[in-house]
């Protein structure tokens, strides 16, 4: 069964709570989820594998151990997801960065794809999908999917806030993929929203209505 890790370090949820915040602007908005991005990045990158290598200080030699193994891919979902690019960067400049444009049927609530497009050697890397909101989980299983189709193995999505239904979505679609989120709310409304949520990340992003 698929594994949810909830972030719960005290400056994640600080950072949070004024994200959450209806009077938060656009600016001081983007600027937190940046940072939020950065911090939850520590523990999606947890995992990878490290390797002894010696290196010359001004001092002498020193036994120590760097990253080694598959490279890093980040997926954000258009636009939304564009915020929390940019956190992750600052950790892991090498990443290769790809973009998967969906939006979600005001009616249906299904994901419709306009947007596509990967790393060529999307095979190699390990790959973070990010969008801050996981709610019905449509547009993330698509994501996925679409990421799969490409030859895409090792996937993590990493989401600001989940909602149960989202979680059961991707758990049911997607069972080897990890689920990371610094909360869990209650639920959706009847138009598909978290509650309490945050609102509309894109709209909040990039100040649109």
């Amino acid at each position: 069964m698929l594994t949810v890790h909830i972030i719960d370090h005290p400056l994640v949820q600080h950072k949070m709570a004024i994200i959450r915040d209806v009077s938060t602007g656009p600016k001081e908005f983007r600027e937190l989820v940046d940072e939020v991005a950065l911090l939850m990045a520590y523990e999606v990158t947890r995992d990878m594998a490290l390797e002894d290598v010696e290196i010359e200080t001004p001092m002498g030699k020193a036994q120590c151990r760097m990253i080694s193994g598959k490279k890093i891919g980040v997926i954000p979902i258009l636009r939304a997801g564009l915020g929390m690019v940019n956190g992750i960067l600052q950790l892991i400049p090498a990443a290769k960065v790809g973009h998967i444009g969906l939006y979600r049927d005001p009616e249906s609530l299904q994901p419709v794809e306009y947007y596509c497009k990967l790393p060529t050697d999307i095979g190699e890397r390990d790959l973070i999908v990010l969008d801050p909101m996981l709610a019905t989980g449509g547009s993330a299983v698509a994501a996925i999917r679409f990421i799969k189709e490409k030859g895409g193995k090792n996937i993590k999505l990493m989401v600001l806030i989940a909602a149960p239904e989202g979680i059961a979505a991707v758990q049911a679609a997607h069972p080897d993929v990890e689920i990371f989120t610094a909360a869990v709310d209650e639920r959706l409304n009847e138009f598909g929203y978290i509650v309490p949520g945050l609102g509309d990340a894109g709209d909040r992003l990039f100040g649109t209505k």
